[in-house]
């Protein structure tokens, strides 16, 4: 019991000697939490940025863009991420061949042939990848610069020149909803670690 300056009498609460003994709070692991958390949100926010485009595209008009003879097409007037119908003959000259995880077809990415800033990624079916492969002459898919595309292509923008477009073919916006979907969930994931971070960060009263 104490008295204080004003004459009232105040009863100290006796200290638990059990909560002495508690170990103090974990702060090394709090610590590594909240930087998890942190790396977390921002990756989420980089694959929301890189899927932005495919999510883009996944809402244009589904009539294409009728572009023409490929050697001829201007590509700034055509205007990027949008379904087009296109001709033209591809070169072989520094075309590549790659595959993708999961999937039984093989791809071909080749310029048009007589240009170095347009390229064309086709499908091959599985079983008619040989040497005797005669590329198609007609496309319909999306058009795009390699300097926007999303990560199924992003890997490719090393073997182009800089500032070149891709021409997608058999990519219409229909078969770009997947990207919506993801950006959902990445988006969930931000918000939900940033939510976690404020709520450990945030003075208790």
């Amino acid at each position: 019991m104490s008295h204080s300056p004003e004459g009232l009498v105040e009863f100290a609460e006796p200290v638990d000697p059990e909560l002495l003994q508690l170990p103090d709070p974990p702060r090394r692991e709090r610590t590594w939490t909240l930087l998890l958390l942190v790396v977390t949100a921002l990756a989420s926010l980089a694959m929301v940025v890189s899927l932005a485009r495919d999510a883009a595209y996944a809402f244009a008009p589904s009539s294409p863009f009728e572009a023409g003879e490929l050697l001829a097409l201007k590509l700034e007037e055509v205007g990027q991420n949008r379904l087009v119908n296109a001709r033209g003959m591809l070169g072989a000259s520094g075309a590549i061949r790659y595959e993708r995880p999961f999937e039984s077809d093989s791809y071909r990415l080749a310029p048009v042939a007589g240009r170095s800033d347009l390229w064309v990624e086709i499908r091959v079916p599985s079983g008619q990848e040989s040497a005797r492969f005669v590329p198609p002459s007609t496309f319909s898919g999306r058009l795009v610069r390699f300097d926007a595309v999303g990560p199924r292509h992003r890997s490719l923008r090393s073997h182009v020149p800089a500032h070149a477009w891709l021409l997608v073919d058999g990519e219409t916006p229909d078969r770009a909803r997947w990207s919506c979907g993801l950006m959902v969930l990445f988006v969930g994931f931000a918000v939900w670690n940033v939510a976690t971070l404020v709520r450990l960060t945030r003075r208790v009263r």
